[in-house]
């Protein structure tokens, strides 16, 4: 998948405001199947991870340094 480089900064945006709407979630006592939250805050913690990766090689091509976006 290729993603415009003008793109990626709201890319790594989305993925860290998601993880921290899953943390809040998980806070919540009306939740249930606990361990999908889980599983799925892992999933994005992860893919997190892997889309810095990628953004530092893209970081100036895209204007806004990847600590601005965390």
């Amino acid at each position: 998948m290729n993603i415009p480089n003008t793109l990626a900064p709201m890319v790594v945006s989305a993925i860290r405001d998601a993880i921290l709407y899953q943390e809040n979630l998980m806070k919540s006592e009306t939740l249930r199947n606990r361990e999908d939250y889980e599983e799925h805050h892992l999933q994005l913690t992860q893919f997190l991870e892997f889309v810095k990766e990628e953004y530092k090689n893209i970081e100036k091509e895209a204007g806004i340094p990847l600590e601005k976006l965390l």
